[in-house]
């Protein structure tokens, strides 16, 4: 939602909440992009205007990167349309596109915002092991051929527990002068079948995250996995608040935005 065009739109009736999932592939990004860029907040914006006849403008939870995913962001926006609230994920449907969906639609109170009044966030990383690679999942995961050691890699993890600076995972590009303090509550990693695949999934529950700092976090975990780093080094890199001391960031595709909460924990 633009900035100088905030005040103008809360005078309008309703204020309308949508969490919305979508595969990130085809888009540069959720932020809003200028054309021929296309981003998911410029579709949503173009084709929600057709069924609210009203223009549009989205605040949204978090603004995903080029290449990922989202199953449960959430955005909201002002308007006066008049659409019944439980008609609108059927009526989105028929003018998105296949690959972003309405999965909720709510009324929320005018002081809501997608962005402001979110506490914490789950975002998802998954890795398909194995030689074969999996159509079903190529798009949703970053493969790794050879083994890892899973058992390092969830002791690696339990470090990142807990209120911390997190400097060693925060990406050149950021909000300037973020605070890189931030709280995980829970960091764990598992197994999954999926479409037959070998996933191992790593999942982090925080109050909030820097610019890359999931990717790079999977970077550091899978460096550690792949027995590139001990995990008295990954601890020391944490400690160090140096982000030059990681690996490359992992790969956009394997990152999913899962769930935004708005109550405390």
């Amino acid at each position: 939602m633009r900035a100088e065009h905030r005040q103008e739109m809360k005078l309008r009736r309703r204020n309308i909440a949508l969490t919305v999932a979508y595969d990130g592939t085809n888009y540069n990004g959720f932020q809003w992009q200028s054309p021929p860029r296309v981003a998911v907040q410029n579709v949503l914006e173009e084709r929600l205007e057709k069924i609210f006849g009203d223009k549009i403008e989205l605040a949204a939870a978090g603004r995903t990167d080029a290449g990922v995913h989202a199953f449960g962001q959430v955005v909201n926006f002002f308007t006066d349309g008049r659409i019944d609230i439980e008609k609108i994920p059927l009526a989105a449907s028929t003018v998105l596109p296949p690959d972003i969906i309405v999965r909720e639609a709510r009324e929320v109170d005018k002081n809501f915002s997608a962005l402001h009044s979110a506490k914490s966030k789950i975002y998802l990383y998954r890795i398909l092991r194995g030689a074969a690679s999996n159509p079903f999942v190529n798009r949703f995961a970053w493969h790794i051929f050879r083994p890892l050691d899973v058992d390092a890699m969830r002791e690696a993890l339990s470090f990142l527990v807990g209120t911390h600076d997190y400097s060693s995972f925060k990406a050149a590009g950021g909000a300037p002068n973020m605070n890189p303090v931030r709280t995980i509550y829970a960091a764990e990693l598992f197994s999954e079948n999926i479409f037959g695949g070998d996933i191992l999934t790593i999942k982090i529950h925080a109050s909030g995250f820097l610019y890359h700092m999931a990717r790079n976090i999977t970077a550091g975990i899978v460096a550690v996995g792949r027995r590139r780093l001990s995990v008295d080094d990954f601890r020391k890199i944490f400690n160090a608040c140096d982000r030059t001391l990681l690996p490359a960031t992992a790969p956009a595709q394997g990152l999913c935005l899962q769930k935004v909460f708005y109550y405390a924990r």
